[in-house]
């Protein structure tokens, strides 16, 4: 797996930042979370995040949330980029007519709702199971980006993160875990 796909499963927000003129920011911000220092190379940095335990995948969140705030100070509009990333993509099909897209988008729900299906219905060899199960989940990420880009992303997912962020910065939340 690419290390930029890791970040973008975790901290969507620094991996959006990865693809344009803040990438200098997301890997600093990356790599002071999960190096302690914002002084290395970017082969540093994909070596960490690909090697990052689930304690470290909780530092990159963290940074998200950081880097998230830093932008809300500076007026910087994450989602807008987000928007912006997807209407590229999409100008793109229609300037050239491309149908890749479209059977990429047919490929991925075939195969995503066959292996359910089998899953459900065919009695499959034993030891089949998990490597189904990452597929079936490799697959159903793959859908929901294709949904957002056909469809785009919910208000729902915004608020959700937005309602997360607030808890999170809170002087007055308490975990939990205490």
């Amino acid at each position: 797996m690419d290390w930029k796909q890791i970040v973008g499963t975790v901290a969507p927000g620094l991996a959006t930042a990865l693809g344009g003129p803040m990438a200098g920011v997301a890997v600093r911000g990356i790599a002071s979370a999960l190096l302690s220092s914002e002084d290395v190379k970017q082969a540093d940095v994909e070596e960490a995040v690909l090697q990052a335990s689930p304690a470290d995948l909780r530092k990159l969140k963290q940074a998200e949330l950081v880097f998230r705030q830093q932008m809300k100070e500076l007026e910087i509009d994450l989602e807008a980029l987000h928007a912006a990333d997807r209407e590229s993509a999409r100008e793109r099909q229609v300037a050239t007519g491309d149908q890749m897209p479209a059977f990429i988008a047919f490929a991925a729900l075939g195969g995503f709702f066959g292996i359910l299906i089998a899953m459900i219905f065919v009695d499959l060899p034993s030891g089949s199971h998990a490597p189904l199960n990452v597929m079936l989940g490799a697959l159903g990420s793959l859908v929901v980006a294709i949904g957002n880009y056909y469809f785009g992303s919910s208000a729902g997912s915004s608020a959700k993160n937005q309602l997360i962020e607030n808890l999170i910065g809170s002087r007055n939340f308490v975990s939990p875990r205490n």
